[in-house]
């Protein structure tokens, strides 16, 4: 029975009109938060032509929504200064009323030998992209000292840990990972775990097979065990209100798609999940085929990348009356 429904975006916006992406998106979240959705999540994207800066949309909706949880998925931290980023992610969180669930992953960034000279341009060299950075946002966020001072200096008073501290987000960071390694180091630490569409081939080649293999990594070595929190990312979309218009869209891309879920690809072995188009009776009975899926109950079902504002309002609006009821799930209530 799927208990929470997520969905997640990149906020795709035009160049030219860069405001107008921006709001699509949060007119989404709170289409999702009407029609019942547990939580939105926004991906994260630099140089690029989607949200690059995901927390301050998310300040955004948080005033324009009231119940829904609001994440990320992901935050490279590569880019980020954990310390900063502690009190940005507080800070949202307390404006949200403790809906905000970060959700983060180290490494370096993506093309770090282009952008190195712009982003660290003194300590590039030095830079930790390891699990230590996150260990850094933890401690940050968990409230424990992050300077050795703490008291007045001349009117000023300051703190030893970052301000403001938002009391139970440091329950709701998430780790997105997509290997062995990183599901067991999110156990170990307590975190929640986010699966996505995008994983690592190691002792398989079937990407459900593989993703279950992370989920019973993660909740092994998590201190609740089998209930940790675990989220799990897939592209579906479904066609029951669709036009034939988009049904034919829709197929198009997931035909386009296909070939990089057929074997591994890169140095890297990554393995792509396959988009699932269809009715929602096709999609849940496929779902309830997939091995990963029958061991979560939270999903974020990912938005394709390049679809219209009116596209995702039919396919949120068929996934939280149609897809999600016959998947167990119920909408969520305004508190």
């Amino acid at each position: 029975m799927l208990r929470k429904l997520g969905f997640l975006t990149i906020g795709l916006f035009d160049e030219a009109d860069p405001r107008r992406g921006h709001e699509s998106t949060l007119e989404i979240i709170e289409l999702g938060e009407r029609l019942g959705f547990d939580s939105a999540w926004l991906r994260h994207r630099h140089l690029q032509f989607g949200i690059s800066s995901p927390v301050a949309v998310l300040a955004a909706a948080s005033q324009r929504t009231s119940r829904i949880e609001l994440g990320t998925a992901v935050i490279p931290l590569g880019w980020e200064n954990p310390l900063r980023l502690a009190e940005d992610l507080a800070t949202v969180d307390l404006l949200a009323g403790g809906r905000l669930n970060p959700g983060i992953s180290v490494g370096p960034p993506m093309q770090f030998d282009r952008v190195k000279d712009a982003l660290y341009p003194d300590t590039a060299d030095a830079e930790d992209f390891s699990f230590a950075r996150v260990e850094r946002l933890l401690s940050a966020v968990r409230g424990e000292p992050v300077t050795s001072f703490a008291g007045f200096e001349g009117f000023e008073q300051f703190s030893d840990r970052v301000q403001p501290h938002a009391p139970g987000l440091a329950s709701r960071l998430w780790y997105g990972g997509g290997s062995l390694r990183s599901a067991r180091w999110a156990g170990e630490h307590g975190m929640n775990f986010l699966t996505s569409s995008v994983v690592k081939a190691e002792e398989s080649e079937d990407f459900a097979q593989i993703q279950l293999s992370h989920v019973r990594e993660f909740r092994a070595h998590h201190p609740a065990g089998d209930k940790a929190r675990v989220s799990q990312g897939l592209v579906v979309i479904p066609t029951d209100s669709a036009t034939p218009s988009q049904i034919a869209k829709y197929q198009a891309y997931a035909e386009k798609r296909t070939p990089r879920t057929l074997t591994p690809q890169g140095p890297a072995r990554m393995m792509f999940a396959p988009d699932i188009v269809g009715t929602s009776a096709e999609i849940a009975s496929r779902l309830s085929e997939h091995a990963a899926f029958r061991e979560i109950d939270e999903v974020a079902f990912a938005l394709p990348f390049t679809f219209e504002h009116d596209d995702y309002v039919q396919i949120l609006t068929d996934m939280a009356t149609v897809l999600g009821p016959a998947l167990g799930w119920r909408p969520a209530t305004a508190p």
